[in-house]
């Protein structure tokens, strides 16, 4: 079982991704963990299963959770201006065709999970560059929103859908809503509930060597880029909602598992969290729309969709998550190359899985839409 699957991994190393680590479960049980190729490429270090990787946008469905905990205890409405708990983002300018202009609408809670408030995703802006400075790169989670305030928004708050900064707010928001630093009521209430101990958002210095060694994908090879997380760590006090999670396999499908079971939100708050939000005029730079909808921080189902009915996300370092509530499946397929050439591939590895456990027909597709969308041929 699952040869098809892991032939398909397999291929990835072809293309030059330096390793994987898969972890499939159905109904609570791991059905299949595979591994392969090398965690350290330069010293010949083979996949174990226990690499502690950057985790980059599969951060955003644990803030997102993190986030719909406060709302189920009634602390705030999704309908809520987001100046009323944080009143930098009262008066916002926002970027027309004629200049940069006083904004017309408020930025609402619910703008944020759906990453419809206006904001970019360029973490060295000018604001953001006087945050490090006058913080002397520290740069605390709360902080750094003053800064990001005074940034005119790419267009009025739920005009349309613009990957961006929407959760690094979000988690700046659950530190006001719960009182707690992010990365402490993170803890206590998913990571520690859920037995992850690799698991964190704010990585002491100390631990920087127990990260895998991290890639980039250049001019056909992987190339070591260090440990660190390039780009969206903005300070040393910096915990990033959309960027800034360090965990391992082992870790991240039990939170997957947390969801799926409703250990970490009810029932109702999930099917929310997986249910399309976005109407068509904010789809324009939604660049799932042809396979999945958006709900609040989740690829989801589209209305009626019979081909994908698993909700995630992925990671710019090549990380994937999916769940299908349907067939009680959770998935996590780990790596750590950023600018990996077989990002665009990732989908697919929901519908091997799904293939294997529901509907073996189903694989004859699959073969044809890689060969004709990705000029990508594999032969079983």
């Amino acid at each position: 079982m699952f040869e098809r699957l892991k032939q398909f991994c397999d291929s990835y190393l072809a293309l030059g991704v330096p390793g994987f680590d898969l972890a499939v479960y159905q109904k609570g049980e791991c059905i299949l963990r595979y591994q392969n190729g090398y965690s350290d490429l330069e010293k010949k270090v083979k996949m174990t299963g226990k690499e502690r990787y950057n985790l980059y946008s599969c951060s955003k469905p644990i803030t997102c959770t993190a986030a719909l905990q406060l709302w189920e205890k009634g602390l705030f409405s999704l309908e809520d201006k987001l100046s009323d708990y944080m009143p930098e983002f009262k008066t916002m300018t926002v970027k027309t065709d004629e200049g940069v202009k006083q904004a017309e609408k408020p930025i609402l809670v619910k703008h944020l999970f759906e990453m419809t408030a206006g904001f970019s995703y360029d973490c060295d802006s000018p604001q953001l560059q006087k945050a490090r400075k006058e913080t002397d790169g520290r740069c605390p989670t709360r902080e750094v929103m003053k800064y990001l305030a005074k940034e005119p928004l790419l267009f009025e708050p739920g005009e349309r859908w613009e990957y961006s900064l929407c959760h690094d707010v979000l988690a700046a928001f659950v530190e006001v809503v719960s009182g707690e630093k992010f990365e402490v009521y993170v803890k206590k209430n998913i990571f520690d509930v859920m037995g992850m101990a690799d698991s964190t958002f704010l990585l002491p210095d100390e631990e920087l060597e127990t990260i895998a060694p991290q890639y980039r994908f250049e001019n056909g090879e992987a190339v070591n880029v260090g440990k660190p997380i390039v780009i969206y760590k903005l300070g040393s006090e910096y915990a990033s909602g959309g960027a800034g999670a360090i965990s391992t396999v082992d870790d991240y499908i039990k939170f997957l598992e947390g969801l799926r079971t409703y250990r970490l939100l009810k029932q109702e708050t999930v099917r929310m969290m997986m249910t399309d939000r976005l109407k068509e005029k904010q789809k324009q730079a939604y660049w799932p729309k042809e396979s999945h909808g958006y709900g609040l921080g989740v690829r989801c189902p589209k209305e009626g969709e019979a081909i994908y009915v698993d909700f995630g996300w992925g990671g710019a370092a090549g990380a994937f998550l999916a769940i299908d509530m349907q067939h009680e499946i959770s998935m996590y397929f780990g790596k750590h190359l950023l600018s990996s050439p077989a990002q665009g591939l990732r989908s697919l590895l929901y519908r091997f899985v799904r293939a294997e456990l529901v509907d073996q027909g189903e694989f004859e597709a699959i073969y044809e839409e890689l060969e004709q969308l990705y000029d990508y041929q594999l032969t079983y």
